[in-house]
């Protein structure tokens, strides 16, 4: 099977380069936008045919120095965003307070309702420069692969960089996509996909089913085949995050100029410390469990935690900020490098649910004292190694067969 990953490759560009860099990249995020509003305006309904036919002559003869293919390339990129924006409203519904009460628990019933980009007020603003640069046409690697060549306004430079990688992709026949070029605190990178091809996952030959809860109080609960339970602990995760957070309180309460830049500053380091995080996590388990391995993993996509968080502020915040799917996603990619597998399944009654006698009863998990006691069967362990277990099983009905594995609520007795 093929994946692909995004590597930033760093330029060594001459002052004089770096100013054509700058130039390049602040024309071709001017014609996105150009483009954005235009696409908005069409409510969303070009392709690219009609962009070669209404706007891109127009474009070309208003930027005669930029390349014909980057210009082409500018429709993609803003489409690209768009389809970006896209899948994260319909990752992210609308929900709101029907005013009807549920007659068994009194609770307000709540509903959701599907988005897609009409839901958009103003069109899509590109607010950083860059450039889109096609393999071949834009970009190539010359000088014995020691230099790339880039196109810029009106002509094409030759730039040292960073090789570490480079000849694994080469090796390996690796294919590489369009890149882009992007300046990051001064210095210039270029962002290029590099698809390989890797041994795929076989179910029959698999050896490990892992079944992984992911909360706050423990980052991740992994229970695998052999019944042994790993808890990665979130408490310095939480330390980190509560200086985080008593720092832009502070920043926003100062509102001065000096503060929203760190403000700025800050949320972009919050946000690479939360990445590394994962990166971590993913690696460490990828690495323990090795190859041919089931990963299973509760699907999150349009749960609520509203419930959970009634009672406490710092706990609403940190539920709704935490990147749980940047986690699967660097799980996703690294197993399927290591020739493993990750499976998304329903989380209903993954925490509700005994796993030795089956029975379902929301009673049964004490969320103060993280226990799981069930009334049943008198099954007693952690809350958290509770979800675990149940996505472990629910890991063994997929080999088995399942290609939907869920549990159902008719396993509950009064």
């Amino acid at each position: 099977m093929q994946i692909t990953l995004t590597t930033k490759v760093r330029l060594y560009p001459t002052p004089e380069q770096a100013k054509q860099f700058l130039q390049v990249t602040t024309e071709y995020q001017r014609l996105c936008n150009i483009v954005s509003q235009w696409y908005f305006d069409q409510h969303f309904q070009p392709n690219q045919k009609i962009f070669q036919k209404n706007l891109y002559l127009p474009l070309r003869a208003e930027s005669p120095d930029l390349n014909s293919q980057m210009v082409q390339s500018v429709y993609r990129t803003v489409k690209a965003r768009y389809d970006a924006v896209e899948t994260q409203l319909r990752r992210h519904p609308y929900r709101y307070d029907t005013g009807k009460k549920d007659p068994k628990t009194g609770k307000s019933i709540w509903k959701s309702v599907p988005r897609d980009l009409e839901w958009l007020w103003q069109p899509v603003y590109f607010k950083r420069p860059q450039a889109d640069y096609v393999r071949g046409s834009n970009y190539s690697f010359v000088k014995q692969k020691t230099q790339i060549s880039l196109n810029v306004l009106g002509e094409r430079i030759k730039v040292p960089f960073n090789a570490d990688y480079v000849q694994p992709w080469f090796d390996q026949k690796a294919k590489l996509g369009t890149a882009k070029l992007v300046s990051v605190k001064g210095h210039w990178f270029l962002h290029i996909p590099v698809t390989l091809e890797v041994a795929e996952w076989q179910q029959e030959s698999n050896q490990h089913i892992v079944g992984i809860d992911r909360g706050l109080r423990q980052i991740m609960t992994v229970y695998d085949e052999h019944g042994k339970t790993r808890f990665f602990n979130g408490k310095r995760i939480a330390y980190q995050r509560k200086k985080y957070a008593y720092l832009r309180a502070k920043l926003q309460a100062a509102g001065t100029k000096s503060a929203k830049r760190h403000l700025k500053r800050l949320k972009q380091r919050e946000n690479r410390w939360m990445s590394d995080v994962n990166h971590c996590l993913s690696k460490t388990l990828v690495d323990h469990y090795g190859a041919n391995t089931l990963f299973v993993l509760e699907d999150l996509t349009n749960v609520s935690f509203d419930e959970a968080n009634q009672g406490s502020k710092d706990r609403n915040r940190d539920l709704h900020t935490w990147s749980f799917y940047d986690l699967q996603t660097k799980l996703t990619y690294k197993a399927q490098g290591n020739q493993s597998q990750v499976l998304s399944v329903s989380a209903k009654y993954t925490s509700q649910r005994c796993p030795k006698c089956g029975q379902i009863r929301k009673e049964n998990r004490n969320h103060q004292l993280h226990r799981y006691d069930c009334v049943y069967c008198g099954f007693r362990t952690n809350d958290d190694r509770v979800g675990a277990m149940n996505l472990y099983e629910l890991g063994k009905d997929y080999l088995a067969g399942n290609e939907q594995p869920k549990f159902e609520l008719t396993n509950v007795t009064d």
